[in-house]
């Protein structure tokens, strides 16, 4: 029996998870109805309805409309995402929120979704007001819909149309060429997820009715070696050393990789939340890539194989003309400085 098509309401709807989630709604014959200001990349989408409004102030133009769904892909502030809740009401069935995997109190342990949460008001440092505020988000559509609240909470979010350029930086890089400055140590864990794949979970997710809680990231493999990076396998996490593996086999076997230790790096000064690409440094944050997925794994969460990404990516970076200048990882001359210094 063919699954009915769905009646999706996006917030946003135009940038990375919302404009793919979007497009794999579509594919499947959903019907979807974006509502954003109309500034950002207004011409993706000309044949969807897309309501204009600032959910910050004003959510009329959404007038009495009923939704299957609201996938919520750009709620940051508390106050925000209330004024959504309150305004949508009993008009969507589903209230799907992005959240982030920042919401973890301890990042330095193994976690699943039954973790402590940040809470704002308390005397947080500057990181972590980010995963503060989403956590508030997280409680404000739980406390209004319940079981018919659905939280998403992917850690690092990767593929085409990645407004950073965290991952999109090392395909590029290994394609350059020459030597390849990689950060930390080659058994680190690297957990990051496709943005296709989330999209295509979260419409399961609807489809299903399925509520709660769940962290969607990845990936897991259940062996070593370049094919395991090659291939979708569950296990245990991926390792950076893996990932550089597949970039530079698939990329430009040519180039020619140097580690530099987290320790070496942290005593040079590199920021140690991604001054290097990917890299997470701090201490406090040791397990941020060993996150527990068993839930969305158990509810059908699936991935690509990560030579995909890595090409898909590669494949749209190149066409865009790489990153702007302010948004660029790493610049050639600052890598060379470090593996001048530590290698």
């Amino acid at each position: 029996m063919t699954p009915r098509p769905l009646s999706l309401l996006v917030l946003g709807g135009t940038r990375f998870v919302g404009r793919t989630l979007a497009e794999a709604a579509l594919a499947e014959g959903h019907q979807v109805t974006l509502f954003n200001r109309g500034r950002t990349a207004p011409e993706v989408f000309p044949e969807v309805e897309t309501i204009i409004g600032d959910r910050t102030t004003d959510l009329s133009a959404l007038g009495d409309r009923r939704w299957d769904a609201v996938v919520d892909v750009a709620g940051y502030e508390p106050e925000v995402v209330r004024r959504s809740v309150t305004a949508l009401g009993e008009r969507v069935d589903r209230y799907v929120f992005v959240s982030s995997l920042s919401v973890l109190v301890d990042q330095a342990t193994v976690q699943n979704e039954d973790g402590n949460l940040l809470v704002l008001g308390e005397d947080l440092p500057p990181h972590q007001l980010y995963g503060a505020r989403k956590a508030a988000c997280e409680r404000i559509v739980l406390g209004a819909y319940g079981e018919r609240a659905s939280i998403v909470r992917p850690g690092m979010i990767v593929g085409p149309h990645d407004p950073t350029d965290r991952f999109p930086y090392w395909p590029r890089r290994f394609q350059r060429g020459g030597t390849v400055l990689l950060p930390g140590d080659p058994a680190d864990a690297a957990q990051f997820i496709d943005v296709r794949d989330v999209a295509a979970w979260i419409l399961g997710c609807i489809a299903a009715q399925r509520g709660g809680i769940y962290n969607v990231t990845g990936r897991t493999l259940s062996f070593g070696g370049f094919f395991a990076g090659i291939y979708n396998v569950t296990g245990r996490t991926l390792s950076f050393g893996e990932f550089f593996a597949v970039c530079r086999v698939l990329v430009n076997p040519g180039a020619e990789p140097v580690w530099v230790s987290s320790e070496k790096l942290l005593k040079a000064g590199v920021n140690p939340w991604m001054g290097v690409p990917m890299w997470i440094g701090a201490p406090e944050c040791v397990a941020i890539n060993r996150v527990d997925i068993s839930r969305a794994l158990a509810a059908g969460l699936m991935y690509r194989p990560l030579a995909e990404t890595v090409a898909d990516t590669l494949a749209w970076d190149t066409a865009r003309g790489g990153p702007a200048v302010d948004e660029e990882g790493l610049t050639a001359a600052e890598e060379q400085r470090l593996l001048d210094e530590l290698r």
